[in-house]
């Protein structure tokens, strides 16, 4: 396993030193899909199957993306392409609330400096996210596969769960008793004892495109990441482009509130339980619960 990738990082060197003397840009492609679980929908009560299948029709463009990542040697920005995305059916309530809540705004990676920073819109309010980049220990495999006309290569890294999905907030029913909240509260500090729960994330990486690049926050492979699966979602490049007529400039996002990730999912965690809240006023004013016409 050792020779193996001492041969890939002499292919990786060879490659890349042959379009270090001309400046380049690429462009990559991704359709990204995300399975949920359906039992968590529906308050409680147990779904048929042609519920499930409305719900995740309704849900499919938040589970369904397109993005573009537009990268060179040392840096890359990831984002949704916006010629894809719909506006909402819903007037921006329900899913179209969740989906331009939580949606990823434009991610940038330097790797040259290690820096990540994300462009994040949140209940009309503009954030910074801004970090070191992750770094990644792959584990580096011999087994390949064809992804379109480029011979693609299997990496492997286990990353904790609260890393993969750091934007989302706990699920939380508005029906949830007492006693769940006291089990949820155990949940937690029994994780925060025993460590966050470690997802596999399996990595399918190019030599013939040499930059360390990939889609979301991923990079550090001696190829371009062609494939990412990781937990519940995948993301699959389905077309590559080189040297595009037109570069777009890619630069590093500035507007907005500077926080850390950690800071981020407090603020929405925060916002969300409030939002939770108002809903369950506004519920038992309308089952006439003393409140309001």
């Amino acid at each position: 396993m050792k020779t193996f990738a001492i041969k890939l990082s002499i292919l990786f060197l060879l490659i890349s030193t042959s379009i270090t003397a001309q400046e380049f840009q690429g462009k990559a492609y991704y359709s990204s899909k995300t399975t949920i679980d359906m039992s968590r929908f529906g308050r409680g009560r147990q779904m048929n199957e042609q519920q499930k299948k409305q719900m995740e029709e309704r849900m499919k463009q938040f589970l369904e993306k397109t993005f573009i990542l537009t990268f060179n040697k040392e840096e890359s920005i990831f984002k949704e392409d916006e010629k894809l995305a719909a506006p909402s059916a819903d007037g921006g309530r329900g899913f179209g609330f969740m989906s331009s809540s939580f949606s990823s705004g434009s991610q940038y990676k330097n790797i040259k400096s290690k820096i990540f920073v994300q462009d994040q819109e949140f209940f009309g309010k503009q954030f910074l996210i801004k970090e070191a980049l992750t770094h990644y220990k792959w584990e580096m495999g011999s087994e390949t596969k064809q992804i379109g006309k480029y011979t693609a290569f299997k990496a492997t890294v286990k990353v904790p769960e609260n890393e993969i999905n750091w934007m989302r907030t706990p699920p939380r029913s508005r029906n949830d008793s007492e006693n769940n909240d006291s089990e949820t509260d155990k949940s937690n500090e029994e994780e925060a004892e025993e460590g966050p729960e470690m997802i596999e994330v399996v990595a399918w990486y190019t030599p013939m495109i040499p930059v360390s690049q990939g889609p979301s926050e991923y990079w550090g492979l001696p190829g371009l990441i062609l494939e990412i699966n990781a937990g519940n979602t995948i993301m699959l490049c389905s077309k590559i482009v080189m040297n595009p007529d037109e570069k777009d400039e890619i630069k590093m996002p500035e507007k907005g509130k500077e926080v850390t990730k950690k800071e981020y999912k407090e603020i929405i965690t925060e916002k969300m339980e409030e939002f939770r809240n108002s809903r369950g006023r506004d519920d038992g004013r309308s089952r006439g619960g003393g409140g309001r016409f």
